[in-house]
This record gives C-alpha cells, sequence and structure tokens, in this order.
C-alpha cells in the first residue's frame, strides 16, 4: 500500500501548508495509552520535544486522545518550532514522513514504513511487534524515557545513522506474490 501511494505523495502540498517545506524536521507519533495517558509521562514527553525543537522543527499531527490529554493537563511552554497540527490523510502523512529527517513514534506500522523509506526512527517503547526494523531496518527502541530518547535524537541529529537495510521481499509487490500462490492453487 505505501509503495502504491508514494507517488500520490510526492504531490501533497502538505509541507507548505504547514511552513516546512524549505527547512528539515522531526516528524512525531504519540498515541499510545503508555505515553499519553500518564500526566508526568505526557509532561516528560513534551520536555524531549522541546528539547529536540531547539535544533530542528518538529510536526506532531496530534492523536485525538493526546490531544484531550494536553487540554486536560498543562503542557508547560511548548516552543513555537513544534507544528502541533490535526490528523490527516495518508497521503498527506506519507509526505511529511518521506521528507523528514527522523521519526520519533510509538505506533507499530511506522516502524515498517521508515525502515522501506530509510528514513531514521525512533520508537518511544521498550518492545516491538517490528523486531525487523530494529535488527536491519531504520528502527531503534528506546525506553520512553528523558534522557534516553534526546540522547539517541542527538545521534540522529548528527548523522548517526545505524546501517540498514530494507528486509526481503519488502518491495511492494506482495500482492502479486499472493495472488501468484492463489491462483496456482486453485488452477
Amino acid at each position: 500500500s505505501m509503495m502504491y501511494a508514494l507517488p500520490k505523495a510526492a504531490d501533497s502540498t502538505i509541507l507548505t501548508r504547514i511552513g516546512v517545506e524549505s527547512c528539515g524536521y522531526a516528524l512525531v507519533t504519540l498515541h499510545r495509552p503508555s505515553n499519553v495517558d500518564d500526566k508526568a509521562q505526557l509532561q516528560m514527553l513534551f520536555e524531549v520535544l522541546n528539547n529536540i525543537a531547539q535544533n530542528i522543527d518538529v510536526v506532531f499531527p496530534v492523536h485525538p486522545r493526546t490531544r484531550k490529554n494536553m487540554v486536560s493537563w498543562t503542557m508547560g511552554d511548548i516552543s513555537e518550532r513544534i507544528h502541533l497540527i490535526d490528523p490527516m490523510g495518508y497521503i498527506d502523512f506519507l509526505r511529511l514522513m518521506k521528507n523528514s529527517v527522523f521519526v520519533l513514534t510509538d505506533s507499530r506500522g511506522i516502524q515498517e514504513e521508515t525502515t522501506a523509506l530509510g528514513i531514521p526512527c525512533i520508537t518511544a517503547r521498550t518492545t516491538t511487534e517490528r523486531p525487523v526494523t530494529v535488527d536491519i531496518g531504520t528502527n531503534v527502541l528506546v525506553p520512553p524515557e528523558h534522557d534516553a530518547l534526546i540522547a539517541q535524537s542527538a545521534r540522529v541529529l548528527r548523522g548517526e545513522k545505524q546501517p540498514w537495510r530494507v528486509p526481503e521481499l519488502w518491495d511492494g509487490h506482495a500482492a502479486e506474490r499472493i495472488a501468484a500462490v492463489i491462483t496456482s492453487q486453485y488452477s
């Protein structure tokens, strides 16, 4: 699906609409209850984002659960370099992901997509359902803790990228292979 959508994403105007077309930025998605349903944890994550924003713009499409908690709890001062935007459609999000310097997330699917795109990914979790993205991909699993997240963000911003490769068969042709197997079974 992502490979199919990439050409459409190239036509997205999202970068211009939010004002980041001429600068590097980090893309952030945070929605897991363990990260956003605890006031102290969410406040700490915003401290991390403010720290990152000292060096690079941050684009943060805010999940409804996260936004609700942000409104309920005081997050402190939020840097002007953090672009808090509403969630968007997949094509616009794919454009944001493809053009980002790195992604900070707690999402499963984004770990796969960044690996396929070659975008450094920091996953703010202690486990992943996608270990191949850590073993050979662009994903680094980082405990959702202040110092660990800041340290890994700084490494990525210094250009310290880990060697990576796209996992075997992640070429956008899975549907064709599946159809061939089904066809061979029923022909």
